[in-house]
């Protein structure tokens, strides 16, 4: 998957063979049977060419990622406790971010977004002189 990921496109098995073999000897029936099962388990779809077959990515390297943190934890019997282990073993380039990440997540205004789709108006900030004072409070 990473040679896939790596290229963005669609890669025959050739192409992926002679990429590892720059590495390490590896046979063509090795690449081509990876990439089969990577096929019937849904992580790539192929289209024929010829003889061939182009292989595609059927999602993002950070959208697999993100799939198996999301499995890992909904089998915790105490998510919580999961999440704090898990935050526990980052490096201070990684906690920065998942700040990041819960911030554009969140967005500027994602708590009254939140209480609009639960029908609730957001409270106002209490600032005598403020427009939301004029508003007949």
């Amino acid at each position: 998957m990473t040679r896939v990921w790596k290229w963005n496109r669609p890669v025959t098995v050739r192409e992926v063979l002679e990429d590892l073999q720059q590495e390490r000897s590896i046979a063509y029936t090795t690449v081509m049977t990876v990439l089969d099962n990577l096929h019937q388990k849904g992580w790539v779809r192929r289209e024929a060419e010829g003889r061939a077959y182009r292989y595609e990515a059927v999602s993002t390297r950070a959208a697999y990622a993100a799939a198996l943190m999301n499995d890992a934890w909904s089998q915790s019997d105490n998510p919580a406790a999961a999440l704090v282990a898990f935050f526990g073993m980052m490096s201070d380039e990684q906690r920065q971010a998942l700040q990041d990440a819960v911030r554009i997540v969140q967005g500027p205004d994602s708590r009254e977004r939140r209480e609009e789709r639960e029908g609730r108006e957001a409270p106002q900030e209490e600032n005598p002189g403020s427009v939301a004072d004029t508003r007949g409070r």
